[in-house]
């Protein structure tokens, strides 16, 4: 999903949730829109997905978008490394709710 199609799915619904994906190791942030139908939209930019290098850069292109709550998920290979479930959508174990 473009930055433009972002702000236009943004100003048309209310019932979405942003992530904020960062990987253990990695100095990089990405965007995930999830809609209520349960569909997954990265972030993109001339169709190649938007990194960011600080959560300030994020924060300043989700309030351009008019969000202002977003959730930050690190991802961590080593769950799968030694066989644990990876549990990235259950807030209590790897969400930590971000506003701004």
């Amino acid at each position: 999903m473009e930055l433009k199609a972002l702000k236009q799915f943004v100003d048309s619904h209310d019932n979405f949730e942003i992530r904020v994906i960062t990987h253990s190791g990695s100095r990089f942030y990405q965007l995930e829109l999830e809609d209520m139908e349960g569909k997954r939209h990265m972030l993109t930019q001339r169709s190649k997905p938007m990194l960011f290098r600080s959560l300030d850069d994020v924060y300043l292109e989700l309030k351009r978008a008019g969000i202002h709550r977003a959730y930050l998920v690190q991802h961590v290979p080593q769950d799968e490394v030694i066989g644990r479930d990876a549990h990235y959508n259950e807030p209590l174990t790897s969400r930590m709710p971000l506003v701004f």
